[in-house]
């Protein structure tokens, strides 16, 4: 008989957000008159920007016709979108990125999952808590943990606690440590880092000859300008960082699927010989292997973010959900409840009334607002007490939301 993989069996029972879409179908078909307001995970509502959708139907018909049809195209993406990205997002804000450096994908969910496939079975592995589940839960499938205890963490993890006494940003760990996963802006937290923090951690990176995995699926939400939106502006990055970025936040490619990730030239490991490695190489024989590249379609509607029309219109998109949060943040501050987070970051982090768990909370605001949000434990053991609200969703969602929320749990 065929055998498994065991690591699978290590898996909490379930994953988060499966979890919470079991919650949710159970209270609507229980409850057919309840109008539920989702914000809990973080898809947009919005429509695509119209340059991306002109693109792609330009792109549609461009297949219709023999002297333009494009069949496999190369697996790192095509080059003229490559080079867009290179100098609209990374050289722009002076980082050393060349465009063969980037590799075009179908999300920065999957890539900080696959990225495990270069690297070794025994790393030491260190991840914020609360956390976002993929990171952990791709480590557990690839047998690089232990069991899970009963206060939820798998042995083998470092867990770096981010708290509102830290500001949501863990400190550095006192021992070594190989590969070092960071949000920025977090997710679930919405934490913004500084230049100065980032710093820190490449000094102790190159220091400890440690690889940080470095999430920026969130940065075009950024509107301080003293905020880094690229690992790559820190000084020494380019030798110690792999950096994972995504259309489907700031230009709607959630359904869509378009992002990419960043491998210098520079950054290497070390074999079990002892001898370095490129590990630009090693990313771009897994990517040639076992992935056939982003659609043509796509990436040319991914290419219309760059124009000036594409750039308005996903300013525009970015900042809709930004108010969103605001409305969010404002509202639930009128009623006493405490907030973090969505101020450069489309998440708003918030701690849970009268010492409800964060699963109570959720249970409580499903059945009594029809409001679905993400429970703060569902990112790690140091989110309990804690809630995530979305700000992906429509003005008119949003603010029924906050108005259902506020009437029920004004303190």
């Amino acid at each position: 008989m065929a055998t498994i993989n065991d690591n699978y069996l290590k898996l909490k029972a379930g994953y988060l957000f499966p979890e919470i879409a079991r919650r949710v179908n159970a209270f609507a078909e229980a409850h057919l008159e309840a109008q539920i307001i989702k914000l809990g995970i973080g898809d947009v509502t919005e429509p695509l920007p119209e340059a991306c959708r002109k693109a792609m139907i330009e792109a549609v018909a461009e297949m219709g016709d023999r002297s333009t049809f494009k069949g496999y195209g190369p697996e790192q993406g095509y080059g003229w979108l490559r080079e867009k990205i290179a100098t609209e997002d990374f050289q722009a804000r002076g980082c050393d990125v060349d465009a063969s450096e980037i590799f075009i994908s179908d999300g920065s969910k999957c890539d900080t999952g696959n990225i495990l496939d270069i690297f070794g079975k025994n790393n030491k592995i260190a991840v914020t808590d609360p956390v976002y589940p993929v990171y952990v839960d791709t480590n557990v499938m690839a047998g690089h943990t232990g069991h899970v205890n009963d206060k939820g963490e798998y042995e083998g993890l470092v867990y770096l606690p981010i708290t509102a006494e830290n500001n949501f940003t863990a400190e550095i760990p006192s021992q070594k440590v190989d590969l070092i996963y960071l949000c920025f802006p977090n997710n679930p937290t919405g934490a913004t880092a500084t230049k100065e923090y980032l710093k820190n951690w490449v000094d102790y990176a190159k220091a400890n000859d440690a690889i940080i995995l470095f999430d920026a699926a969130y940065e075009a939400f950024i509107t301080d300008a003293s905020l880094p939106h690229s690992i790559y502006e820190i000084e020494g990055a380019r030798e110690c960082a792999i950096e994972f970025r995504s259309f489907s936040k700031n230009a709607g490619f959630t359904g869509t699927r378009c992002a990419l990730t960043v491998v210098p030239k520079s950054l290497k490991a070390k074999a079990a010989d002892g001898s370095d490695v490129e590990l630009w190489k090693l990313w771009n024989r897994r990517q040639s292997t076992k992935f056939n590249g982003v659609s043509y379609i796509v990436q040319r509607g991914a290419e219309a973010v760059y124009s000036e029309e594409g750039k308005a219109q996903v300013k525009a998109l970015v900042g809709f959900y930004l108010e969103n949060a605001q409305i969010i943040c404002s509202q639930l501050q009128a009623a006493g409840l405490q907030v973090y987070g969505g101020v450069n970051a489309p998440y708003v982090w918030v701690q849970t009334p009268a010492g409800l768990s964060s699963w109570d909370f959720f249970d409580k605001l499903l059945q009594t607002c029809n409001v679905v949000g993400t429970p703060g434990s569902g990112f790690g053991a140091a989110g309990e007490g804690y809630f995530r609200i979305s700000a992906f969703n429509s003005r008119e969602n949003v603010e029924e939301a906050m108005k259902r929320i506020t009437e029920k749990f004004k303190v």
